[in-house]
Protein backbone atom coordinates (compact mmCIF):
# COMPACT_ATOMS: atom_id res chain seq x y z
CA UNK A 1 0.00 0.00 0.00
CA UNK A 2 1.30 3.45 -0.97
CA UNK A 3 1.13 6.43 1.35
CA UNK A 4 1.68 10.16 0.97
CA UNK A 5 2.03 10.76 4.72
CA UNK A 6 1.29 8.69 7.82
CA UNK A 7 -2.25 10.12 7.68
CA UNK A 8 -2.95 9.85 3.93
CA UNK A 9 -3.01 6.59 1.96
CA UNK A 10 -3.28 6.14 -1.79
CA UNK A 11 -6.04 3.84 -3.07
CA UNK A 12 -5.49 4.45 -6.78
CA UNK A 13 -6.31 1.86 -9.41
CA UNK A 14 -3.89 1.59 -12.34
CA UNK A 15 -5.13 1.10 -15.88
CA UNK A 16 -1.98 0.76 -18.02
CA UNK A 17 -3.83 -0.69 -21.01
CA UNK A 18 -6.31 2.13 -21.53
CA UNK A 19 -5.80 3.66 -24.97
CA UNK A 20 -8.91 5.81 -25.27
CA UNK A 21 -10.54 8.00 -22.64
CA UNK A 22 -14.10 9.31 -22.91
CA UNK A 23 -14.30 7.91 -26.45
CA UNK A 24 -12.30 10.79 -27.98
CA UNK A 25 -9.01 11.23 -26.08
CA UNK A 26 -6.10 8.97 -27.01
CA UNK A 27 -4.20 7.71 -23.95
CA UNK A 28 -1.00 6.16 -25.25
CA UNK A 29 0.43 5.78 -21.75
CA UNK A 30 -2.65 4.44 -19.95
CA UNK A 31 -3.89 6.18 -16.82
CA UNK A 32 -4.57 5.87 -13.13
CA UNK A 33 -7.80 6.54 -11.26
CA UNK A 34 -6.51 8.23 -8.15
CA UNK A 35 -8.30 8.24 -4.82
CA UNK A 36 -7.14 8.63 -1.25
CA UNK A 37 -7.95 7.81 2.38
CA UNK A 38 -7.41 10.53 5.01
CA UNK A 39 -7.32 9.28 8.61
CA UNK A 40 -7.89 11.84 11.35
CA UNK A 41 -7.87 10.92 15.03
CA UNK A 42 -11.67 11.04 15.15
CA UNK A 43 -12.95 10.50 11.63
CA UNK A 44 -11.85 9.15 8.28
CA UNK A 45 -12.59 10.43 4.79
CA UNK A 46 -12.25 8.95 1.32
CA UNK A 47 -11.23 11.49 -1.31
CA UNK A 48 -12.92 10.64 -4.62
CA UNK A 49 -14.21 7.26 -5.72
CA UNK A 50 -13.31 5.36 -8.87
CA UNK A 51 -14.43 4.07 -12.23
CA UNK A 52 -17.29 1.57 -11.99
CA UNK A 53 -15.22 -1.06 -13.82
CA UNK A 54 -12.74 -1.10 -10.95
CA UNK A 55 -15.18 -0.78 -8.04
CA UNK A 56 -14.26 -4.12 -6.45
CA UNK A 57 -10.51 -3.58 -6.73
CA UNK A 58 -10.82 -0.04 -5.40
CA UNK A 59 -12.93 -1.10 -2.41
CA UNK A 60 -10.35 -3.75 -1.55
CA UNK A 61 -7.66 -1.07 -1.52
CA UNK A 62 -9.89 1.18 0.60
CA UNK A 63 -10.48 -1.61 3.15
CA UNK A 64 -6.74 -2.24 3.38
CA UNK A 65 -6.05 1.46 3.95
CA UNK A 66 -8.82 1.74 6.54
CA UNK A 67 -7.33 -1.16 8.49
CA UNK A 68 -10.55 -2.03 10.29
CA UNK A 69 -11.99 1.49 10.52
CA UNK A 70 -15.19 2.54 8.80
CA UNK A 71 -15.11 5.66 6.64
CA UNK A 72 -17.18 8.62 7.82
CA UNK A 73 -17.09 10.69 4.62
CA UNK A 74 -16.72 10.24 0.88
CA UNK A 75 -15.61 13.54 -0.65
CA UNK A 76 -16.37 13.91 -4.35
CA UNK A 77 -14.32 16.69 -5.87
CA UNK A 78 -16.04 16.10 -9.21
CA UNK A 79 -18.72 13.71 -10.50
CA UNK A 80 -17.49 12.67 -13.93
CA UNK A 81 -18.06 8.88 -14.04
CA UNK A 82 -14.38 8.00 -14.02
CA UNK A 83 -14.38 9.42 -10.47
CA UNK A 84 -17.93 8.62 -9.38
CA UNK A 85 -18.83 5.37 -11.12
CA UNK A 86 -18.00 3.31 -8.02
CA UNK A 87 -19.98 5.53 -5.62
CA UNK A 88 -23.03 3.24 -5.62
CA UNK A 89 -20.86 0.25 -4.73
CA UNK A 90 -19.21 2.28 -1.96
CA UNK A 91 -22.58 3.26 -0.51
CA UNK A 92 -23.65 -0.37 -0.56
CA UNK A 93 -20.46 -1.41 1.26
CA UNK A 94 -20.57 1.50 3.71
CA UNK A 95 -24.24 2.56 4.05
CA UNK A 96 -23.49 5.01 6.89
CA UNK A 97 -20.94 7.00 4.92
CA UNK A 98 -21.76 10.68 4.28
CA UNK A 99 -21.30 11.94 0.74
CA UNK A 100 -19.69 15.41 0.60
CA UNK A 101 -19.71 17.48 -2.58
CA UNK A 102 -20.58 20.79 -4.22
CA UNK A 103 -24.17 21.82 -4.95
CA UNK A 104 -23.80 21.05 -8.65
CA UNK A 105 -22.27 17.65 -7.88
CA UNK A 106 -25.15 16.82 -5.53
CA UNK A 107 -27.54 17.03 -8.48
CA UNK A 108 -25.33 14.90 -10.72
CA UNK A 109 -24.63 12.12 -8.25
CA UNK A 110 -28.30 11.25 -7.81
CA UNK A 111 -28.52 10.52 -11.53
CA UNK A 112 -25.19 8.69 -11.61
CA UNK A 113 -26.14 6.37 -8.76
CA UNK A 114 -29.88 6.25 -9.60
CA UNK A 115 -30.51 6.93 -5.91
CA UNK A 116 -33.10 9.72 -5.98
CA UNK A 117 -33.37 9.77 -2.17
CA UNK A 118 -29.63 10.35 -1.74
CA UNK A 119 -28.93 13.51 0.28
CA UNK A 120 -25.27 14.50 0.06
CA UNK A 121 -23.76 17.05 2.43
CA UNK A 122 -23.32 20.10 0.23
CA UNK A 123 -20.28 22.27 0.91
CA UNK A 124 -19.40 25.75 -0.31
CA UNK A 125 -16.12 27.51 -0.89
CA UNK A 126 -14.33 27.82 2.45
CA UNK A 127 -16.38 25.19 4.30
CA UNK A 128 -14.46 22.57 6.26
CA UNK A 129 -14.71 19.24 8.06
CA UNK A 130 -12.81 18.44 11.26
CA UNK A 131 -11.43 14.88 11.22
CA UNK A 132 -9.49 15.29 14.45
CA UNK A 133 -6.02 16.84 14.09
CA UNK A 134 -6.71 17.08 10.38
CA UNK A 135 -9.02 19.51 8.56
CA UNK A 136 -10.57 19.14 5.13
CA UNK A 137 -11.17 22.58 3.63
CA UNK A 138 -13.12 22.87 0.40
CA UNK A 139 -12.22 25.28 -2.38
CA UNK A 140 -14.57 25.97 -5.26
CA UNK A 141 -12.88 25.37 -8.61
CA UNK A 142 -15.62 25.53 -11.26
CA UNK A 143 -14.84 24.57 -14.86
CA UNK A 144 -11.68 22.72 -13.94
CA UNK A 145 -13.11 21.06 -15.85
CA UNK A 146 -16.79 20.66 -14.88
CA UNK A 147 -19.05 23.22 -13.17
CA UNK A 148 -19.17 20.96 -10.09
CA UNK A 149 -15.41 20.79 -9.47
CA UNK A 150 -13.80 21.65 -6.15
CA UNK A 151 -10.40 21.14 -4.51
CA UNK A 152 -9.91 19.64 -1.04
CA UNK A 153 -7.10 21.06 1.11
CA UNK A 154 -5.47 19.68 4.26
CA UNK A 155 -3.74 22.72 5.78
CA UNK A 156 -2.00 20.71 8.52
CA UNK A 157 -0.16 18.70 5.87
CA UNK A 158 0.05 21.30 3.09
CA UNK A 159 -1.61 18.76 0.81
CA UNK A 160 -4.08 19.62 -1.96
CA UNK A 161 -6.38 17.14 -3.69
CA UNK A 162 -6.73 18.95 -7.00
CA UNK A 163 -9.19 16.73 -8.87
CA UNK A 164 -8.30 16.79 -12.61
CA UNK A 165 -6.21 19.94 -12.25
CA UNK A 166 -2.49 19.24 -12.95
CA UNK A 167 -3.31 15.64 -13.79
CA UNK A 168 -2.22 13.43 -16.68
CA UNK A 169 -3.29 10.22 -18.32
CA UNK A 170 -0.03 8.49 -17.50
CA UNK A 171 0.43 5.19 -15.73
CA UNK A 172 3.58 4.31 -13.83
CA UNK A 173 3.17 2.17 -10.71
CA UNK A 174 5.42 4.27 -8.47
CA UNK A 175 2.88 7.12 -8.43
CA UNK A 176 5.14 10.03 -7.45
CA UNK A 177 6.67 12.62 -9.79
CA UNK A 178 10.23 12.18 -8.46
CA UNK A 179 10.04 8.46 -9.26
CA UNK A 180 8.94 8.73 -12.88
CA UNK A 181 11.06 6.54 -15.14
CA UNK A 182 9.81 7.67 -18.56
CA UNK A 183 10.01 11.41 -17.98
CA UNK A 184 9.73 12.45 -21.61
CA UNK A 185 6.55 10.43 -22.07
CA UNK A 186 5.09 11.99 -18.93
CA UNK A 187 5.82 15.48 -20.26
CA UNK A 188 3.99 14.57 -23.47
CA UNK A 189 1.03 13.12 -21.56
CA UNK A 190 0.84 16.15 -19.26
CA UNK A 191 0.57 18.52 -22.23
CA UNK A 192 -1.94 16.33 -24.09
CA UNK A 193 -4.10 16.16 -20.97
CA UNK A 194 -4.07 19.93 -20.62
CA UNK A 195 -4.95 20.40 -24.30
CA UNK A 196 -7.83 17.92 -24.18
CA UNK A 197 -9.24 18.66 -20.72
CA UNK A 198 -8.22 22.13 -19.50
CA UNK A 199 -7.48 24.19 -22.59
CA UNK A 200 -11.10 25.27 -23.18
CA UNK A 201 -11.14 26.88 -19.73
CA UNK A 202 -8.10 29.17 -19.80
CA UNK A 203 -9.50 31.95 -17.57
CA UNK A 204 -10.64 29.39 -14.97
CA UNK A 205 -7.22 27.72 -15.13
CA UNK A 206 -5.62 31.05 -14.23
CA UNK A 207 -8.01 31.46 -11.28
CA UNK A 208 -7.31 27.90 -10.16
CA UNK A 209 -3.57 28.58 -10.23
CA UNK A 210 -4.07 31.71 -8.13
CA UNK A 211 -5.94 29.68 -5.51
CA UNK A 212 -3.36 26.91 -5.56
CA UNK A 213 -0.36 29.23 -5.26
CA UNK A 214 -1.96 31.12 -2.37
CA UNK A 215 -2.01 27.82 -0.46
CA UNK A 216 1.64 27.06 -1.26
CA UNK A 217 1.16 23.26 -1.10
CA UNK A 218 3.95 20.79 -0.51
CA UNK A 219 2.02 18.09 -2.37
CA UNK A 220 -0.67 18.19 -5.05
CA UNK A 221 -2.56 14.92 -5.51
CA UNK A 222 -4.59 14.89 -8.76
CA UNK A 223 -7.20 12.41 -9.91
CA UNK A 224 -5.06 11.02 -12.74
CA UNK A 225 -1.35 10.45 -13.08
CA UNK A 226 1.59 11.06 -10.75
CA UNK A 227 1.36 12.98 -7.48
CA UNK A 228 3.26 16.27 -7.72
CA UNK A 229 5.64 17.47 -5.04
CA UNK A 230 7.72 20.56 -4.30
CA UNK A 231 10.93 18.58 -4.68
CA UNK A 232 9.65 17.11 -7.93
CA UNK A 233 7.62 18.58 -10.78
CA UNK A 234 5.04 20.76 -9.05
CA UNK A 235 6.67 24.09 -9.86
CA UNK A 236 7.22 23.03 -13.47
CA UNK A 237 3.61 21.92 -13.82
CA UNK A 238 2.35 25.25 -12.47
CA UNK A 239 4.70 27.12 -14.81
CA UNK A 240 3.39 25.19 -17.81
CA UNK A 241 -0.24 25.80 -16.85
CA UNK A 242 0.48 29.54 -16.49
CA UNK A 243 2.02 29.70 -19.94
CA UNK A 244 -0.61 27.56 -21.65
CA UNK A 245 -3.57 29.40 -20.11
CA UNK A 246 -2.24 32.90 -20.78
CA UNK A 247 -4.25 34.87 -23.36
CA UNK A 248 -2.31 35.70 -26.54
CA UNK A 249 -0.50 38.99 -26.60
CA UNK A 250 -2.40 41.83 -28.22
CA UNK A 251 0.26 42.13 -30.93
CA UNK A 252 0.58 38.39 -31.54
CA UNK A 253 0.23 37.36 -35.21
CA UNK A 254 -3.00 35.68 -36.24
CA UNK A 255 -2.83 31.90 -36.26
CA UNK A 256 -4.70 30.41 -39.22
CA UNK A 257 -4.69 26.64 -39.63
CA UNK A 258 -5.77 24.42 -42.50
CA UNK A 259 -6.71 20.78 -41.83
CA UNK A 260 -7.38 18.39 -44.69
CA UNK A 261 -7.49 14.85 -46.00
CA UNK A 262 -6.69 14.10 -49.61
CA UNK A 263 -7.45 10.74 -51.22
CA UNK A 264 -5.58 11.40 -54.48
CA UNK A 265 -3.68 14.59 -53.73
CA UNK A 266 -6.30 16.96 -55.16
CA UNK A 267 -7.56 18.46 -51.90
CA UNK A 268 -3.91 18.73 -50.83
CA UNK A 269 -3.20 20.90 -53.88
CA UNK A 270 -6.11 23.14 -52.96
CA UNK A 271 -4.81 23.43 -49.39
CA UNK A 272 -1.41 24.60 -50.63
CA UNK A 273 -2.91 27.23 -52.92
CA UNK A 274 -5.38 28.48 -50.30
CA UNK A 275 -2.53 28.78 -47.78
CA UNK A 276 -0.56 30.82 -50.30
CA UNK A 277 -3.52 33.15 -50.78
CA UNK A 278 -3.86 33.65 -47.03
CA UNK A 279 -0.15 34.43 -46.70
CA UNK A 280 -0.32 36.91 -49.56
CA UNK A 281 -3.22 38.75 -47.93
CA UNK A 282 -1.86 38.50 -44.36
CA UNK A 283 1.95 38.32 -44.57
CA UNK A 284 2.30 38.52 -40.79
CA UNK A 285 -0.09 35.64 -40.09
CA UNK A 286 1.08 32.25 -38.87
CA UNK A 287 -0.36 29.90 -41.50
CA UNK A 288 0.03 26.13 -41.22
CA UNK A 289 -1.51 23.30 -43.26
CA UNK A 290 -1.95 19.87 -41.64
CA UNK A 291 -2.61 16.57 -43.39
CA UNK A 292 -4.89 14.63 -41.03
CA UNK A 293 -3.94 11.19 -42.37
CA UNK A 294 -1.89 9.49 -39.63
CA UNK A 295 -1.91 12.69 -37.54
CA UNK A 296 -2.50 12.58 -33.78
CA UNK A 297 -6.09 13.77 -33.46
CA UNK A 298 -5.55 15.16 -29.96
CA UNK A 299 -2.62 17.27 -31.16
CA UNK A 300 -4.59 18.44 -34.17
CA UNK A 301 -7.52 19.30 -31.91
CA UNK A 302 -5.26 21.42 -29.72
CA UNK A 303 -3.90 23.14 -32.84
CA UNK A 304 -7.41 23.88 -34.10
CA UNK A 305 -8.68 25.14 -30.76
CA UNK A 306 -5.74 27.52 -30.41
CA UNK A 307 -6.21 28.97 -33.91
CA UNK A 308 -7.79 32.37 -34.51
CA UNK A 309 -9.42 30.97 -37.65
CA UNK A 310 -9.29 27.65 -39.45
CA UNK A 311 -10.25 25.83 -42.64
CA UNK A 312 -11.39 22.24 -43.15
CA UNK A 313 -10.73 20.36 -46.38
CA UNK A 314 -12.22 17.02 -47.35
CA UNK A 315 -13.00 14.90 -50.38
CA UNK A 316 -16.45 13.33 -50.47
CA UNK A 317 -16.83 9.65 -49.61
CA UNK A 318 -20.22 7.99 -49.43
CA UNK A 319 -21.86 11.43 -49.66
CA UNK A 320 -20.00 12.69 -46.61
CA UNK A 321 -16.73 14.10 -45.30
CA UNK A 322 -14.09 11.48 -44.55
CA UNK A 323 -13.68 10.06 -41.01
CA UNK A 324 -10.39 11.80 -40.04
CA UNK A 325 -12.02 15.19 -40.61
CA UNK A 326 -15.04 14.25 -38.50
CA UNK A 327 -12.69 12.95 -35.82
CA UNK A 328 -11.07 16.39 -35.75
CA UNK A 329 -14.47 18.08 -35.56
CA UNK A 330 -15.17 15.96 -32.48
CA UNK A 331 -12.13 17.61 -30.84
CA UNK A 332 -13.49 21.12 -31.28
CA UNK A 333 -13.81 23.17 -28.11
CA UNK A 334 -17.56 23.74 -28.11
CA UNK A 335 -17.25 26.16 -25.17
CA UNK A 336 -15.16 28.74 -27.04
CA UNK A 337 -15.77 28.03 -30.73
CA UNK A 338 -18.60 30.57 -31.04
CA UNK A 339 -17.84 33.23 -33.67
CA UNK A 340 -14.54 31.56 -34.67
CA UNK A 341 -14.14 31.97 -38.46
CA UNK A 342 -14.08 28.73 -40.47
CA UNK A 343 -14.06 27.96 -44.19
CA UNK A 344 -14.36 24.74 -46.21
CA UNK A 345 -12.69 23.38 -49.32
CA UNK A 346 -12.23 20.11 -51.17
CA UNK A 347 -12.13 18.10 -54.35
CA UNK A 348 -14.92 15.65 -55.12
CA UNK A 349 -15.84 13.20 -57.84
CA UNK A 350 -19.59 12.60 -57.95
CA UNK A 351 -21.83 14.74 -55.81
CA UNK A 352 -19.71 16.68 -53.27
CA UNK A 353 -21.77 16.60 -50.06
CA UNK A 354 -18.75 16.73 -47.73
CA UNK A 355 -18.51 20.51 -47.45
CA UNK A 356 -22.21 21.24 -46.86
CA UNK A 357 -22.22 18.57 -44.13
CA UNK A 358 -19.21 20.15 -42.42
CA UNK A 359 -20.65 23.63 -42.77
CA UNK A 360 -23.93 22.58 -41.18
CA UNK A 361 -22.11 20.99 -38.24
CA UNK A 362 -19.92 24.03 -37.58
CA UNK A 363 -22.94 26.29 -37.81
CA UNK A 364 -24.61 24.32 -35.02
CA UNK A 365 -21.48 24.96 -32.94
CA UNK A 366 -22.01 28.70 -33.54
CA UNK A 367 -18.79 29.14 -35.52
CA UNK A 368 -18.64 32.00 -38.05
CA UNK A 369 -19.07 29.98 -41.24
CA UNK A 370 -17.47 31.57 -44.31
CA UNK A 371 -19.30 31.34 -47.60
CA UNK A 372 -19.00 30.23 -50.32
CA UNK A 373 -17.32 26.86 -49.92
CA UNK A 374 -14.54 26.15 -52.40
CA UNK A 375 -15.16 22.95 -54.36
CA UNK A 376 -13.42 21.45 -57.40
CA UNK A 377 -14.52 18.37 -59.31
CA UNK A 378 -11.71 15.80 -59.60
CA UNK A 379 -8.28 17.30 -60.50
CA UNK A 380 -7.86 21.07 -60.02
CA UNK A 381 -6.72 22.92 -63.13
CA UNK A 382 -4.27 25.80 -63.08
CA UNK A 383 -7.24 28.16 -63.14
CA UNK A 384 -8.74 26.30 -60.17
CA UNK A 385 -5.52 26.73 -58.20
CA UNK A 386 -5.47 30.44 -58.96
CA UNK A 387 -9.09 30.62 -57.80
CA UNK A 388 -8.10 28.70 -54.65
CA UNK A 389 -5.45 31.34 -53.90
CA UNK A 390 -8.09 34.04 -54.26
CA UNK A 391 -10.42 32.06 -52.00
CA UNK A 392 -7.73 32.01 -49.32
CA UNK A 393 -7.03 35.71 -49.79
CA UNK A 394 -10.76 36.48 -49.55
CA UNK A 395 -11.03 34.51 -46.32
CA UNK A 396 -8.05 36.40 -44.92
CA UNK A 397 -9.45 39.79 -45.96
CA UNK A 398 -12.69 38.85 -44.23
CA UNK A 399 -10.75 38.31 -41.00
CA UNK A 400 -9.28 41.79 -41.25
CA UNK A 401 -12.67 43.32 -41.99
CA UNK A 402 -14.27 41.43 -39.12
CA UNK A 403 -11.62 42.66 -36.68
CA UNK A 404 -11.94 46.30 -37.66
Amino acid sequence: MHTITDKVSITSVLNPNMRMFDVVMCTEYGSSYNSYVVAGTDKTALIDANHATFASEWLEKVAEALDGRKPDYLVLNHTEPDHSGAVAACLKRYPEIVLVCSAAAAINIKEITNLSALEPQVVKDGDSLDLGELTLRFISAPFLHWPDTMFTWIPEQKLLFSCDFLGAHFCEPRLFDHRIVFARDYTTAFKEYYDAIMAPFGPWVAKGLDKLEALDPEVVAPSHGPILTKRGRLATGIEHYRAWSAPPAADAPRKISLFYCSAYGNTKKLAASIATGIRNALPDAQVCAHDLVDANVNCMGAELNSSDAFLLGSPTLNRDAVPPVWNLVAEIDAVNIAKRPVAFFGSYGWSGEALPALSERLATLKAAVYEPQFRVRFVPSEDDLVAAEEFGAGFARGLVAGAS
